[in-house]
């Protein structure tokens, strides 16, 4: 019956029909530094969300953003204190820094206020547990937006996996990546941060390492590995002179493993998966495109292609399925994909990794009681 729950997102659906009856969640926008915050401003109007305030201390950034989406620059403060007085979000979606999620969460936590950060979680473990406990202490949701977790291939592929079609698993390999910061022409407010080992935690080991790592760790049903290993390697010292910019990670189970591939040095942008099992193999190769091969013989094998549609409201958006957490309409597992629980783990694994990284050695996590 888990399982079930897990096809959704993980979530237990409630009274969904009566969603759009109800008066938009005000939320507020902390930051503008951040390129994924075009998700929230370009977002077209579902009556589920309003943005009551925007805190941006950069004005020539927010008059930039002001003229390309229609937000008057009235909503815009200097300030978390000044936006959450005047304005009293109920949730707020952070798009600074990586190192400022936890400033976020300190300001917000105890007022109540839910927190939506993008990924990763924190900067660093340190700062995760920081995190954690505040969300606890004051019972806020405090959830991790990926844009993997909206691809229909990815819960696809769990569905499969989960249904025995393929066996028990035995690897993953994830790649996630694209040519560069630089070279894709981020914005100079992104960039100068992007590419900072305090402001982001690293490079690509973080920016993107912490793709695989949070699919997996949901694909486990929670369970760590039990040994870490990566590499990392700056192929373009030029443009990230402070930060890896190519990494692997590789994670070991009992009876499966991880490798994954985050680079900002690939020709072509790239965001896929690959799950073998005892007799077949599931790719998602993109969002919306997905293979299984059943095993015939030593190399034979039967083909079946998906080509799947984006899935229901309010799961196919982060905003949608953030307001519906908020208001109780549904009800993370643990594990999913933007949980706390996964990525304390996401956490663990790439503070592992980055160990990892610098000792070359290999690092085992300390074995817990696995969910």
């Amino acid at each position: 019956m888990r399982y079930k729950f897990s096809l959704l997102l993980g979530i237990v659906l409630c009274s969904l029909s009566v969603f759009g009856q109800e008066k938009p969640l005000k939320i507020g926008v902390i930051g503008l530094t951040h390129t994924h915050v075009h998700w929230i401003l370009g977002r077209e109007d579902q009556e589920d969300i309003t943005i009551v305030g925007i805190v941006e201390s950069n004005k020539d950034l927010a008059q930039r953003y002001s003229e390309q989406h229609g937000f008057p620059m009235r909503i815009v403060y200097d300030t978390m204190e000044e936006m959450i007085n005047a304005t009293q979000p109920e949730a707020v979606t952070a798009f600074g820094t990586i190192y400022e999620h936890l400033e976020v969460v300190e300001m917000c936590a105890p007022k109540g206020i839910h927190v939506m950060v993008e990924k990763p979680l924190a900067v660093s473990l340190e700062h995760a547990k920081k995190m954690e406990s505040l969300a606890k202490k004051h019972n806020i949701h405090l959830l991790t937006n990926y844009e993997t977790t909206w691809y229909p291939t990815n819960h696809k592929a769990y569905e499969i996996l989960k249904s025995g079609t393929v066996g028990d698993v035995r690897k993953v390999v994830v790649r996630d990546g694209h040519k560069g910061p630089k070279k894709i022409g981020v914005n100079s407010e992104f960039l100068d941060w992007l590419i900072d080992p305090v402001q982001n935690g690293g490079g690509a080991i973080t920016d993107f390492g912490c793709y695989g790592v949070n699919l997996m760790t949901w694909l486990m049903d929670g369970k760590r590995p039990f040994t870490v290993t990566a590499v990392t390697q700056q192929q373009q010292p030029e443009n990230n002179p402070q930060v890896d910019d190519d990494a692997t990670i590789i994670l070991t189970y009992d009876k499966a493993n991880a490798t994954i591939q985050a680079s900002w040095d690939w020709p072509i942008g790239r965001k896929d998966m690959e799950i073998y099992g005892l007799s077949g193999v599931i790719y998602a190769d993109n969002r919306n495109d997905l293979r299984v091969r059943i095993a015939q013989g030593y190399d034979g094998f039967d083909e079946k292609s998906y080509t799947l549609d984006e899935r229901e409201s309010p799961l196919d958006d982060p905003f949608a399925m953030f307001a519906a957490v908020v208001k109780g309409k549904i009800k993370l597992l643990p594990f999913d994909l933007s949980s706390l629980e996964n990525n304390m783990i996401v956490m663990e694994i790439l503070d592992a990794a980055i160990k990892s990284t610098k000792t070359k050695r290999t690092i085992e996590l300390i074995k817990q009681e696995e969910p």
